[in-house]
């Protein structure tokens, strides 16, 4: 019998950051892909405009990922690593692995001067403990894809799926995309964080706040003294439009103009892209 997930103790990583990270922005689901072309181009601005010292990627960059040797010839992830690469160069870049790109190689983060993150990993920023993940583990009542999940991130699952013809695995690739598109068109509710698990991993991390991505429903909830911040999709090519970036500030300094206002006094705020960057 499989151990209760919501009992059993994560492998935590953890992030401590130093004393230069005055402003840390996390994002994630943006599903980047040829076909969406404002999506890109709007994150590629907000990477190099971002005042941020550190931008943590918390999964689901891409819309898919079959292994590292598919951007050798993609001219669109191609386009995607030169965007990673020119901010890696001014700012800590880090990439959590999502439930499409779980794939994404250590090659390739290296190649882009993106460090690697552990899902959960506990982010400490001055006297501030949060800790951060994707998402879909938390996600228990959706028993398919939990199924899928426990296999796909086998090592040796990993490696068989690997070594595969690369057109074989675009295939398999595209064939889960058509299964999650029929599911959204069929209107079927997708499961959210499981608040028994969310609160043992609060538990487990000595934090009060847990921040993740994965359900594209952006909200705050209370857990008690604690809350979980969801993060935003990114959409630009089909409406409604959205573009949220999450700003996490060391002591509550102002972190200057970024088309949405004063934030000053606070520890973290919500901030949607200037329109100009649609």
């Amino acid at each position: 019998m499989s151990a209760d997930p919501r009992t059993t103790p994560p492998t935590i990583g953890r992030l401590t950051a130093p004393a230069a990270w005055h402003t840390v922005d996390l994002i994630s689901d943006l599903h980047l892909q040829a076909s969406e072309q404002a999506t890109f181009e709007a994150w590629r601005s907000y990477m190099a405009n971002t005042p941020a010292q550190a931008v943590l990627i918390l999964g689901d960059l891409f819309e898919v990922w079959v292994g590292d040797d598919a951007a050798v010839q993609d001219p669109f992830l191609q386009r995607c690593a030169e965007v990673l690469r020119q901010t890696a160069q001014r700012a800590h870049v880090a990439f959590m692995p999502g439930n499409r790109d779980f794939l994404v190689g250590p090659d390739f983060l290296s190649a882009c001067g993106v460090q690697p993150l552990t899902d959960p990993t506990l982010l400490t920023l001055g006297q501030q403990r949060i800790l951060l993940s994707h998402g879909d583990a938390l996600c228990l009542d959706d028993k398919p894809y939990q199924a899928f999940r426990l296999q796909a991130r086998n090592p040796q699952w990993q490696h068989a799926f690997l070594a595969k013809p690369l057109a074989e695995r675009q295939e398999f690739a595209r064939n889960l995309r058509a299964l999650s598109e029929s599911q959204k068109h069929e209107g079927m509710s997708f499961a959210d964080a499981d608040l028994e698990m969310s609160l043992f991993w609060l538990e487990q991390a000595e934090a009060d706040q847990l921040i993740h991505g994965h359900t594209h429903r952006p909200a705050d909830h209370a857990l008690g003294s604690a809350v979980r911040h969801v993060l935003s999709d990114w959409s630009l090519d089909h409406a409604p439009l959205r573009a949220q970036v999450f700003r996490l500030t060391r002591d509550g300094d102002a972190v200057g103009d970024v088309g949405v206002g004063d934030v000053s006094d606070v520890r973290s705020e919500r901030l949607d892209l200037p329109r100009d960057h649609f």
